[in-house]
């Protein structure tokens, strides 16, 4: 196990996905967990997954918030940011009721249903200012829910922003700033609620200076790359490690013999 002696392919796996989660989290300003989780769920213990995801995220959102930090929306983001704080106990009690292979399952299942709802094209109808700052704080507890649960903070809130519509930049001035103290809460609850252990600690080790080097080189391509190209390249990703996910859980409670 990795959390003792890690193999080289072991390793190989949680550096990969540690660094291409970086490098999401760096150029989109969210997708730590989303892609993290379809990497290590393979080769660590899933309840050592959500802990180490939520503080892999907060290092990748602290590198990405750099040239960003100017554009910050608060008076927007206050709604989502209340009610993620008020979202987070709830999902960090839910992760520690839960069973390994349910949390598997559960990630696995949440990666293929929001890459096929990204791929559908859905997102592109508008909702505007419908249901007001009480539905941001709604979608907020679910954001805080998720990312206590297992660091999927970012995709409710980014759909629910895409849904309302206006500029990607000015989506990410919300969701960016949301998903970093509410990522930090699920931290501390997660350290408080005994979830943070020595197999959490080894595979920070390991995993932060490659998540913050893919968070940095992201950073600096946000600007650069085409939007549309890597949508579809981390959207692919995202549904292929979700469907690798449930097989695996499915073939782990023999399902398939």
């Amino acid at each position: 196990m990795l959390a003792s002696l890690p193999d080289i392919s072991s390793l190989t796996i949680l550096l990969l996905g540690a660094l291409t989660a970086g490098f999401v989290t760096g150029f989109a300003g969210f997708g730590t967990g989303l892609v993290a989780s379809g990497f290590w769920f393979h080769v660590l213990p899933a309840a050592t997954v959500p802990p180490l995801v939520v503080m892999a995220s907060v290092a990748a959102q602290l590198v990405s918030l750099i040239g960003l930090r100017p554009r910050f929306d608060w008076p927007q983001a206050a709604p989502y940011l209340i009610g993620g704080i008020l979202g987070v106990p709830l999902g960090v009690m839910a992760l520690a009721a839960a069973s390994p292979d349910l949390l598997r399952t559960a990630v696995g299942i949440f990666l293929v249903l929001y890459a096929l709802v990204q791929f559908s094209g859905l997102l592109r109808l508008q909702i505007g200012g419908w249901g007001g700052r009480s539905s941001d704080a709604a979608v907020g507890i679910g954001g805080g829910i998720m990312g206590g649960f297992a660091g999927l903070s970012g995709p409710l809130p980014l759909i629910w922003l895409q849904l309302r519509g206006g500029p990607a930049t000015g989506q990410r001035a919300v969701y960016q700033p949301f998903n970093l103290i509410v990522l930090a809460t699920a931290s501390a609850g997660m350290a408080l609620g005994g979830q943070v252990d020595t197999a959490v600690l080894t595979a920070l080790l390991f995993s932060v200076p490659a998540t913050v080097v893919g968070a940095w080189t992201g950073a600096r391509l946000y600007h650069k790359a085409s939007e549309s190209l890597f949508r579809r390249v981390v959207l692919s990703l995202l549904l292929l490690s979700g469907v690798m996910l449930v097989l695996q859980s499915l073939g782990r409670n023999g399902v398939f013999g």
